[in-house]
């Protein structure tokens, strides 16, 4: 299929205009997208479905808001994978546009709200922490479970009403103005404004996990002077500390993986893309699902809360396992097996093995 040119002016709101934003001209590309969303968006799903299990299975765990939090990103990076695989994979791979206008941007609206609550999941974390380091002996008067709730519940509202705009009305079919280069319907100002958005979530992660860390360093220096005082308070510092060092590595990687796709939706407001770049921010875009599955192994290496929890579940998996194999029914089998065998060897009437004497 050749790559078509969009044109320049607004009357771009047809299936055969579709056809120009599925880039993928070649069938080596479409199976290397194919592969890796489907590899991402399998272990994505997997993995955070696991983290989702740890944390609810344990009281510990899901009574405090800082889990609750973490939760409420692997729920988002679930959504976020099956969504985005399924869309994706079904437009750039398949080339379907069998489907109206409605649903394409239902689509991308679903996306959008998965990726915008990953991200503010990760900003109340943030948020968490740094109340937990900054002001910790009213961290539990401050952060309560219901708090932790109703912020959740702001942030999925906060996330979905912004992601349905353009299903509501603000799209350049409607308004007839300036197309996206990057994504079909989609009106240039309200991409721009997206854009703001997760730019200002991202600078105020940022700046809370900056004060995190600043405050992080003076609690290790304090416990290294105070070694022979180390007590409870000593160790609720080296949690805090460690989970603040987690999630500072979560927001490391998020931002290597979104600054691509980041980069180019903002090249792509003050420039014209070539079909070149429109192929990087396809193939970028799956980074995106990079960022959902590594994740939950940063959670499993340095929670040791959720690593105790999955040893537990390893542990209880292997005892059952075990049991399983040596169970009486499968006793009762073998032995049963072995008389037939010897019976017949000898060509003698053998004795019903329901005959508690034979056993």
């Amino acid at each position: 299929m050749d790559i078509c040119k969009i044109p320049e002016n607004s009357s771009k709101c047809t299936v055969n205009t579709m056809e120009c934003f599925m880039v993928l001209s070649t069938q080596a590309q479409k199976i290397s997208i194919a592969t890796l969303c489907g590899l991402f968006g399998t272990l994505c799903v997997f993995e955070n479905s696991l983290v989702l299990y740890l944390i609810f299975s344990s009281p510990g765990t899901r009574r405090k808001p800082s889990y609750i939090f973490i939760s409420s990103l692997a729920l988002a990076d679930i959504l976020a994978s099956i969504i985005f695989v399924c869309s994706f994979v079904n437009f750039h791979v398949f080339n379907k546009t069998d489907f109206s206008k409605e649903t394409f941007l239902l689509q991308l609206g679903g996306v959008n709200t998965s990726f915008s609550a990953s991200l503010s999941s990760l900003l109340l974390t943030a948020l968490d922490r740094y109340i937990s380091i900054s002001r910790p002996s009213e961290y539990k008067l401050l952060m309560t479970r219901k708090r932790a709730w109703v912020a959740l519940g702001v942030l999925w509202v906060t996330c979905a009403a912004i992601a349905s705009l353009p299903l509501l009305g603000w799209n350049c079919c409607t308004l007839d103005s300036t197309c996206s280069e990057l994504f079909p319907f989609v009106d240039g100002n309200y991409l721009s404004s997206w854009i703001c958005f997760i730019m200002v979530l991202l600078g105020c992660i940022v700046y809370a996990y900056a004060h995190v860390l600043w405050r992080a360093h003076q609690h290790v220096a304090y416990m290294e002077k105070h070694q022979a005082q180390a007590g409870k308070q000593n160790t609720r510092m080296r949690m805090d500390v460690m989970l603040a060092k987690t999630l500072v590595m979560v927001l490391t990687v998020l931002v290597l993986c979104w600054s691509p796709v980041l980069v180019l939706m903002i090249y792509s407001i003050f420039a014209r893309l070539s079909n070149h770049l429109r192929k990087v921010f396809a193939f970028c875009s799956t980074l995106c699902l990079l960022n959902s599955m590594v994740n939950p192994i940063i959670y499993a290496l340095r929670s040791k809360e959720l690593y105790s929890s999955l040893r537990m579940v390893f542990s209880r998996f292997r005892r059952q396992l075990k049991t399983s194999e040596e169970s009486p029914e499968t006793e009762t089998t073998h032995k049963s097996s072995v008389i037939e065998t010897v019976c017949e060897d000898m060509i003698m009437p053998c004795p019903r093995t329901e005959d508690p004497d034979i056993l």
